[in-house]
């Protein structure tokens, strides 16, 4: 190895504020991918990161060395085109479990490599446990197969897949490094690459729920995933959408399962889930040549009321292990808490604000996430019903269903959820859900 890649030297060169040649960057991943670069280095590198940061070039390099790391999927065999979603996450965020079956039976092939829970925000991968028997990790040639034959397939990442983000991030999580925008970056996108995409949509989310705070944020890290996305290869366009409240009217694991078997039969579709889910799904539609911009949510709409997206979803749970009668009969199957109570808001008046982090950490403590990577999650946990801004709450309306192991828990989680709802006198008009769109020109 030449003086100018040795781990020590680019760590310097960066902390000085240097610009890495892609080279460089290669190296570094490649000693992080076979350990010979060592803990204290990969940290010393993040940190320095954190102060200089990177420029667009150095981040497209970074997220290239991190996919070539590991097996990247090709889809030779499938008939339309390979597209994927990914959301930085929010509190009752149950968009990709809609999405996906709905893009597969419009003729796109969704193989969605998804996460467990982060923080406040709910994990894909747990949701789906709550269903009997579903297989989060199947086969690398089981995954193909339900790719192939359902349309889509939601699984968890495996370790063959960018190698060199599992080992990053482990050591990013412990050394206060998780957040410059340009390893948030590479580690999405890294694993989307990986995964053989022909085109990807993020939703960016902002808001009390959200990671991002506030718009300006949520736009930065949007822009940054879309203009590298599009150097490295992959077509990508990106909502901003707004987590200032639970999105639709669950919060949980089996809950969430619930509303969405619910929405693709039919039975409720919330206007802000149903208006998020249809402005990605119909962004995938036309970034994969499946529709033209004026008949995407038209063929969004399709899938829905035609019963196709129901069908593809049932296919994807029981081909990957679930119940085939599911979506017949869901509270035969999903896991049910034991206790189910109103709570109420100590006076009348209109939905003003809601902590949604607070919300999500009041759900992990009851046990519907971890708070280490050890700990089981009890799926029944949750919260139905919940009251959205701006709706007035008269007496004896509940600002939520709290969902909980005995009467004790559901006393405790209903003061406590008294706490995260503000509600006023008068009425308020909450934003639109999706704020804007931005592409690879924007």
């Amino acid at each position: 190895m030449s003086q100018e890649f040795l781990p020590q030297e680019i760590i310097r060169r960066k902390r000085d504020g240097e610009m890495l040649p892609p080279a460089a960057i290669q190296a570094f991943v490649a000693g992080l991918t076979d350990g010979t670069v060592g803990d204290a280095q990969v940290g010393a590198f993040a940190m320095a990161v954190h102060f200089q940061g990177m420029t667009r070039e150095e981040c497209v390099a970074l997220t290239a060395a991190m996919t070539a790391s590991g097996e990247q999927l090709t889809w030779p065999d499938l008939d339309g085109p390979v597209l994927d979603k990914h959301s930085t996450g929010g509190i009752g965020d149950k968009v990709s479990l809609m999405l996906a079956p709905i893009v597969a039976a419009c003729g796109g092939y969704v193989p969605m490599i998804s996460g467990r829970g982060l923080g406040h925000t709910g994990g894909t991968l747990d949701k789906l446990e709550s269903i009997p028997g579903y297989d989060v990790a199947p086969s690398p040639d089981g995954f193909r197969s339900v790719v192939r034959e359902a349309g889509c397939a939601i699984i968890g990442q495996t370790g063959e897949l960018a190698p060199a983000d599992d080992r990053f991030y482990s050591i990013r999580d412990v050394t206060a490094t998780v957040d410059p925008i340009a390893l948030i970056t590479a580690s999405i996108l890294s694993k989307k690459l990986a995964a053989g995409l022909g085109a990807l949509v993020m939703d960016v989310k902002f808001g009390s729920g959200a990671f991002s705070r506030d718009p300006a944020e949520a736009r930065e890290l949007a822009a940054s995933l879309v203009d590298v996305a599009c150097g490295a290869g992959l077509p990508t366009g990106a909502l901003i959408t707004d987590m200032n409240q639970v999105l639709g009217r669950t919060a949980g694991n089996a809950v969430e399962v619930r509303e969405t078997i619910d929405f693709l039969t039919g039975t409720d579709r919330e206007a802000r889930l149903d208006a998020v889910v249809a402005a990605l799904a119909a962004e995938l539609l036309v970034m994969g040549d499946l529709a033209p911009q004026d008949e995407a949510l038209l063929r969004v709409e399709e899938a829905l009321t035609s019963g196709a997206a129901a069908e593809r979803f049932q296919r994807m749970v029981t081909a990957l292990g679930g119940p085939a009668d599911l979506l017949e009969r869901p509270d035969e199957h999903l896991p049910r808490a034991r206790v189910v109570e109103p709570v109420f808001p100590e006076e009348p008046g209109f939905v003003c604000a809601i902590d949604g982090r607070r919300l999500g950490m009041l759900l992990v403590e009851l046990g519907a996430g971890r708070r280490n990577p050890e700990d089981t999650i009890d799926p029944t946990i949750g919260v139905t019903a919940v009251a959205g801004l701006g709706e007035r709450l008269d007496a004896g309306m509940p600002l939520c269903l709290i969902h909980a192991r005995d009467e004790a828990q559901a006393k405790h989680a209903g003061e406590a959820l008294r706490a995260c709802f503000v509600l006023g006198p008068d009425p308020v008009t909450p934003g639109p859900v999706v704020l804007e769109r931005m592409g690879a020109s924007e």
